[in-house]
């Protein structure tokens, strides 16, 4: 059995996949850390290993190209993309909320009524929770104290919208095995895990640890323990020159900080 096709099979059930999306992804996760330009060649085995047809990808990277999120280069009759000016500068504040590290769950909450649940987790009603003492300026009303929650309160005040993406991304990491992956499948559910939490990630900010579902607790943690599983084997097969494409250059010293600096 394949051992990525429930993955595979969860992504498309979606609808049609975004193709351009699935390439931001892979560009920002592995391209980015080493030398920021890949082959088409290799983008192709990633994303054929996902169901992306090459008509498909060529028409995603001509739209990126178009509306200036990547660069297409050629060396000879070898053609390689990079993020643009653009693309790099959403990337960069992109990348420090996608890998940020789990956090600690703090000891004091503050309860505010505000407008701006940008830093916290929104309860509704104007009510937003926020990691530690302090409100920001402007708040109308803040209380600050410990923090204790009936279980499964989380589930139940998260838009519809948080439950279903946090419950597809759960359903993704019970049904994966790094230990079972060849190489070129682990850089295939790399893409899948990371391009499944980049929308989570970047969407809503993270359930403190209190409010989130019980099982399976807080999600971060559970993403980073299967990255830092996925990445050396999924590393060594960007590094193959026998896989028919050519190998990206080593990474450099922030793929070692993905989820370990806040």
């Amino acid at each position: 059995m394949d051992p990525l096709a429930p993955l595979i099979d969860a992504l498309h059930a979606e609808g049609r996949p975004r193709v351009w999306s699935l390439v931001i992804t892979v560009m920002g996760d592995a391209v980015q850390p080493r030398g920021g330009r890949v082959a088409l060649a290799r983008l192709a085995l990633i994303l054929g290993r996902l169901g992306v047809e090459p008509g498909a990808l060529r028409t995603a990277l001509s739209r990126l190209a178009r509306d200036g999120w990547v660069v297409r280069e050629r060396t000879g009759r070898v053609s390689h993309y990079r993020l643009s000016a653009r693309g790099l500068a959403e990337y960069e504040p992109a990348a420090r909320r996608i890998y940020a590290a789990p956090a600690k769950t703090p000891v004091v909450w503050t309860l505010a009524l505000t407008e701006d649940a940008a830093d916290g987790f929104s309860l509704g009603g104007g009510l937003s929770l926020i990691s530690g003492p302090e409100a920001k300026a402007g708040t109308a009303l803040s209380v600050t104290g410990g923090l204790r929650c009936a279980p499964g309160i989380g589930t139940k005040l998260m838009p519809p919208e948080q439950r279903t993406a946090l419950d597809r991304l759960f359903a993704d990491l019970d049904c994966l095995d790094p230990a079972e992956l060849s190489p070129g499948d682990a850089m295939a559910a790399r893409t899948l895990l990371i391009h499944r939490w980049r929308r989570i990630s970047l969407r809503w900010p993270d359930l403190p640890a209190p409010l989130a579902p019980v099982p399976p607790g807080p999600a971060r943690p559970r993403v980073a323990a299967a990255y830092r599983r996925l990445l050396p084997v999924s590393e060594a097969w960007l590094s193959d020159p026998e896989t028919g494409a050519e190998p990206l250059p080593g990474a450099d010293a922030s793929l070692a900080r993905r989820f370990t600096q806040s």
